[in-house]
């Protein structure tokens, strides 16, 4: 059953804050750019780009989970996946002054590939019309985030947490709570829009927000045009919406020129209209 979009009495959403990699900006993407340059110059087994792509993502240590609880620095933990990586596609074992000279060739293939998302602008220029304020929530560097969003031309949204912030990230409740003080607006009224189903949606239901999942994968199965699919949410008390582009985001709170309607949540259906 398709959510029902509509205008109904509850808590209105009066603001909108946003994951930025793979929920503003296309950082899948920019990935698969920095891998194949790693790729040429380091890795000698016969694999393809998308197994060499989806192995990093998958992260199978979790050192991107640990940095984002402070337990270990962004350095750290990509010297590890690299490792890893070249554990698996026949790569040298990286030491410091190696990890260095990779990193550059990494790091400036993974910037040259740094996209927006083609339905950002769009969903930016509907939310300034209708007045409804937003912001940006990251488990990235702060600065890093800020120069990524000015690099792919959305500057004007402003980056309010980063991991480095508070040193920890989502999923923890605080990293939404201090962004929402930073939005001026309290939890319940944000709607919370991130690509990660658990540390995104989840953790911004538990942390009082609507927590909205973008799952950019192409599977949601909907007969709205704007592709806005069934809630996902664990129980009644983490209720979460899941959407396909940020196109269904506007649709899910009438956003337009003329003004928006209310994002609202209603426990008893367990879904977000």
């Amino acid at each position: 059953m398709v959510t029902e979009i509509a205008e109904v009495s509850g808590a209105r959403v009066s603001g909108v804050l946003f994951d930025v990699d793979d929920t503003l900006v296309d950082t899948k993407g920019a990935f698969r750019h920095a891998l194949a340059g790693v790729a040429r110059q380091y890795l000698t087994a016969d694999a393809g780009l998308a197994a060499v792509a989806l192995f990093w993502r998958a992260d199978r240590h979790g050192s991107y989970r640990a940095h984002t609880r402070g337990e270990m620095d962004h350095r750290e933990q990509r010297k590890r996946r690299a490792n890893d990586l070249h554990a698996e596609f026949g790569g040298p074992l990286l030491d410091d002054d190696a990890y260095d000279s990779w990193d550059e060739v990494f790091e400036q293939s993974f910037q040259e590939g740094w996209r927006a998302h083609d339905d950002a602008a769009a969903c930016l220029d509907a939310l300034d019309a209708a007045g409804i304020p937003y912001g940006a929530l990251s488990n990235a560097r702060f600065d890093y985030q800020r120069q990524k969003l000015h690099a792919v031309g959305l500057e004007r949204v402003p980056m309010l947490v980063g991991v480095d912030t508070l040193g920890f990230g989502k999923p923890d409740p605080r990293v939404f709570h201090l962004a929402a003080e930073k939005l001026g607006l309290d939890p319940g009224a944000i709607a919370y829009v991130g690509d990660e189903y658990d540390i995104d949606a989840v953790a911004a239901a538990r942390a009082g927000l609507k927590g909205v999942w973008i799952d950019r994968s192409g599977d949601i199965q909907s007969d709205d045009a704007n592709n806005v699919a069934p809630s996902v949410g664990e129980s009644e008390q983490n209720p979460t919406l899941r959407i396909g582009s940020l196109e269904a985001l506007l649709a899910a709170i009438g956003a337009s020129a003329s003004g928006a309607k209310a994002l609202v949540l209603d426990e008893a259906k367990n879904t977000l209209k």
